[in-house]
């Protein structure tokens, strides 16, 4: 028979062990913190994206400034669009998405702020929360900030810029090579892109070579024989081939004064003519020839060797005996070469500049595709403190002296030029 006390006393026993029983709790804390786990665990997706956004954010600036900075040491002074550029390539793109690229050269903060050739660039972005906005709805913002220098040491007077062949030799004999306070460089990759042959001697402040030297032991440098270096800029690069203008003449020459125009049959000079050449550009689509004790002079002047078909072009030859006194313009298309040859001509165009020391040419000699043979020059000679030789290939076949005091000459620098970040 059920007993009534009995069955009270254990409904009251089971009743007090629920109450007790605190098990179910778990349930409703794990409810009431779930919002906030997942808002943590969003957080820590948003910080892995942020973290994301902002490395690629600085490897952006990071190459703006570098990229920037190498370009103004190659004389590109347009370093704003440079750095703009590079950081667009990064999907980073001024203006677009509350992006914003700034460059500044000089930069505007840091311990460069008075050097002209570093340049600074800042990008700054929204730090946009995507999982975690149960802490936060607003949008915060990231930035990246690099300061990059570029250096060249801007010393060079000869370089040979074909990056396969022998790039420049000094011939056998008793040939000597002076480039008085200046270098030398030389981008062929052969290993044989330097060569002195025989007794020939090259005396240099540097010799910056890309592939290899054969008869090192015949330089002498103040600052080293270098292998293995960077290719160097064709400092004349930025200039265009302008299309041919002025008076057409169909001979020249004999005594007397000439003005600049176009010349298509060249310029020949032999049994002791004496010619001097107006300021200005002479585009001569026919060979230079000045031999036989022959004078050419003319200060200002840039002679450039053409053509009048697209298919034969000018070359040069310039013996022993001749007279030849040109100096460069300082200003306008040309500043800074006396002697510029078209890009279009089949490389390897023979060019001869053998005037020995009455071959005095201030400013360059620009034959980017020629093969120049040169001898001469003259350190005694006060008009000729500046003398650069740019060519393809460049192979000295006499005693040679080149200065590089180009100081307000107009020449622009021969060098290989780096970029490294400073901040």
């Amino acid at each position: 028979m059920c007993n009534y006390l009995d069955v009270l006393r254990a409904a009251c026993r089971l009743a007090s062990r629920f109450r007790r029983d605190e098990r179910g709790s778990y349930l409703i804390i794990t409810a009431l913190m779930a919002p906030v786990l997942i808002g943590f665990v969003g957080l820590a997706a948003d910080y892995g994206l942020w973290t994301q956004k902002q490395r690629a954010m600085q490897n952006a600036a990071d190459s703006g400034a570098t990229s920037a900075a190498l370009a103004f040491a190659t004389g590109n002074t347009n370093t704003a669009t440079q750095g703009k550029a590079v950081a667009s390539s990064y999907g980073f793109v001024d203006g677009t998405n509350n992006v914003s690229v700034t460059v500044n050269r000089p930069p505007a903060s840091g311990s460069y702020t008075s050097n002209s050739s570093a340049v600074e660039v800042i990008i700054s972005g929204d730090r946009t929360p995507y999982f975690s906005t149960i802490f936060s709805s607003s949008t915060g913002t990231m930035s990246a900030r690099a300061v990059g220098l570029g250096s060249s040491n801007g010393t060079g007077c000869v370089l040979a810029l074909d990056t396969m062949a022998d790039g420049a030799d000094t011939e056998t004999g008793n040939t000597a090579v002076n480039l008085n306070g200046c270098s030398l460089y030389d981008n062929s990759t052969s290993s044989t892109a330097l060569r002195i042959v025989g007794a020939a001697t090259l005396s240099a402040k540097s010799v910056n070579v890309v592939g290899g030297i054969s008869g090192t032991s015949a330089i002498t440098t103040t600052d080293g024989v270098l292998t293995g270096q960077a290719a160097a800029a064709d400092p004349y690069a930025g200039i265009s081939m302008p299309s041919a203008s002025g008076t057409t003449n169909t001979s020249c020459c004999s005594d007397g004064t000439y003005s600049p125009g176009i010349y298509k049959g060249g310029m020949t000079l032999t049994g002791h003519t004496n010619v001097t050449l107006n300021p200005g550009t002479y585009y001569l689509q026919g060979n230079l020839d000045v031999a036989g004790g022959s004078t050419i002079s003319g200060t200002g002047v840039t002679l450039v060797f053409t053509s009048s078909n697209g298919s034969t072009y000018a070359g040069a030859t310039i013996n022993g005996g001749a007279n030849v006194t040109l100096t460069a313009p300082t200003s306008g298309t040309f500043a800074g070469v006396a002697m510029f040859g078209d890009r279009s001509m089949d490389q390897g165009h023979t060019f001869k500049f053998n005037g020995g020391s009455t071959q005095n040419i201030t400013g360059a000699i620009y034959i980017p595709k020629g093969n120049v043979e040169y001898a001469g020059g003259s350190t005694s000679n006060t008009t000729n403190k500046c003398t650069q030789l740019v060519a393809d290939t460049i192979t000295f076949k006499g005693n040679a002296n080149f200065n590089n005091t180009c100081t307000g000459v107009g020449t622009s620098t021969i060098s290989t030029v780096t970029a490294s970040l400073v901040e």
